[in-house]
């Protein structure tokens, strides 16, 4: 079934054999089918190191393959690939394998445990998200679910950035609204909060204590606000099929004395220097453009310092390795990060970010910029309320990250084969709708009927999907599982106009019903590595 791994294995033997070494290799699915089912460039590679002509590598390397169980036939191509045409019967005989493994079927251990911390969304609890954060939402955890997948031991964390003059600010404009709705007419801070869940706020707390908070100081406006949209946060990535295992708090970040922790450290390394009153940081001895301040002179911590320690708090908790999914506009903040992480004793290559370009809206057309309802940018809730959750995750997991993706929200709520997701999920469920329908199949070992070309294309494909898994894991790019499975849905299409599946044959149906299984099996398990749900009936 790993037919890959069954390759990889096979040249490793001929490579000892002939006292060779190559590790930059590889084994790929060539695009045209008469180029067989898997090719490699081992002899073009080893070509550059025993300076000979890669034909000729390759027809020593065929002429020493002995174990050929899983191989067909081996033609070498100009300019020296070598072609391998895999057993029509070791496709079938591995159908039963996938059945076998159901859920788990596409799992792989290449992560071998490594503790590995993804941080996304960590949007200020200030207002509600909005469909740029979900696309972060959306690459996070589909992240998690792959590496989870590939063998990686994920954390999913949430950091809630409730410390700092953004939170005053939070506290500050809830109480103004709460004023002006007791007739008070006081003006909004500046930099305050304008959306109108901040007047929800203030109209609530109005209608459960009238006028009695308003000798309240602004703690209270400050951790209410807090709690509600945070809670608000939590719902809509619910509802968008995100969750996170750990919530960890800017306050309490600040709280713990982690951050006295972070400047005694740098303190200690002399990687801290005073300036013009303020306290900086020598981030250009670790590659950064300038040095930053940490400490302004009025005292007071600029934004890096509880960054700088909610990472060492990070590492300090064991993680071998640290992604962080921030918007385009943090392109500036990574190297700082970095070099902090480096100033406190610790790999910089610790630390991954990745970096989520814009997400344009459009609809029958025309670009959306504004939200219908309040005038400002479309959240996360309205964007569900018009597509659903399924599309919209396929759709935010079918582009690359750092690529601008362009949402046409016409095509996703389609119910068409036009639109990919529901293309996808049709397969799924014309799969379930023949299971459904059978009356009568038997147990079957030895599959002898399958002789299609469309079969065994189908199979090649189910069989690819733990290399795609392990692929996306190492590439950390989600689109691949996307494109995989739309590629396989698309296969199984063509199979299905070609091939009749259910006869009075009851060995012929019973192969095939085990045939469509492992696509079934195959689909599902690939939607729920990008959150989508692989539907039984549309």
């Amino acid at each position: 079934m790993d037919i890959k791994d069954e390759l990889h294995i096979i040249l490793k033997k001929i490579l000892n054999k002939l006292n060779l070494e190559c590790k930059t290799y590889i084994i790929e699915r060539p695009s045209k089918k008469e180029n067989g089912d898997y090719s490699t460039n081992l002899a073009m590679e080893l070509s550059k190191i025993l300076k000979k002509n890669p034909e000729d590598i390759a027809n020593l390397i065929v002429s020493n393959i002995e174990n050929k169980n899983i191989i067909e036939r081996i033609e070498v191509a100009r300019p020296g690939f070598i072609n391998f045409f895999i057993k029509k019967q070791y496709l079938l005989d591995c159908i039963n394998k996938v059945i076998e493994k159901n859920e788990n079927y596409g799992k792989s251990n290449i992560g071998k445990n490594e503790k590995i911390n993804i941080e996304y969304v960590s949007a200020n609890p200030t207002g509600i998200l909005h469909v740029g954060t979900a696309r972060g939402a959306a690459y996070g955890d589909n992240l998690s679910r792959i590496l989870k997948f590939a063998g990686y031991d994920v954390t999913r964390e949430y950091y809630i950035n409730d410390g700092g003059n953004q939170i005053n600010n939070l506290g500050l404009s809830i109480k103004t609204r709460y004023e002006n709705i007791c007739n008070i007419d006081t003006q909004m801070p500046e930099d305050g909060y304008y959306g109108e869940e901040i007047i929800d706020i203030a109209r609530n707390i109005y209608e459960k204590y009238k006028d009695k908070k308003l000798n309240e100081g602004i703690d209270f406006f400050t951790e209410l606000g807090i709690d509600v949209l945070l809670n608000r946060i939590k719902k809509d990535l619910k509802d968008f099929n995100v969750e996170f295992d750990v919530w960890t708090s800017e306050k309490e970040i600040r709280k713990s004395g982690k951050v006295e922790k972070c400047i005694e450290i740098l303190k200690n390394e002399d990687n801290l220097y005073e300036q013009d009153g303020a306290i900086w940081m020598k981030t250009t001895k670790y590659g950064d453009d300038k040095d930053r301040v940490l400490i302004k002179n009025d005292k007071t911590y600029t934004y890096l310092v509880p960054d700088i320690a909610y990472h060492l708090d990070k590492l300090d908790r064991g993680y071998d390795k640290l992604i962080d999914v921030f918007g385009a506009d943090h392109h500036g903040y990574i190297n700082r990060l970095k070099a902090s992480i480096e100033a406190l004793g610790y790999d910089k290559d610790k630390l991954d970010v990745k970096l989520l370009q814009m997400v344009k809206l459009s609809k029958d057309g025309e670009e959306i910029k504004m939200s219908k309802r309040t005038g400002k940018t479309v959240t996360i809730s309205e964007l569900l309320e018009e597509v659903g959750v399924n599309s919209s995750r396929y759709f935010f997991a079918s582009k690359s990250l750092d690529t601008q993706l362009n949402f046409d929200i016409t095509l996703a709520t389609k119910q068409s084969n036009e639109n990919p997701v529901y293309y996808i999920q049709y397969a799924h469920a014309r799969i379930c709708s023949i299971l459904s329908n059978v009356k009568e199949i038997k147990d079957i070992k030895t599959y002898n009927t399958i002789n299609s070309n469309y079969a065994f294309e189908l199979l090649n494909k189910v069989y690819e999907f733990k290399d795609v898994v392990e692929f996306a894991a190492k590439k950390m790019n989600p689109h691949i599982i996307a494109n995989y499975v739309y590629d396989l849905a698309t296969l199984f299409h063509v199979y299905y106009s070609h091939e009749k599946i259910l006869s009075d044959d009851v060995v012929y149906t019973s192969e095939r019903i085990n045939l469509i299984k492992t696509i079934k099996i195959t689909i599902k398990n690939a939607l729920n590595l990008i959150g989508v749900e692989a539907l039984e009936r549309m």
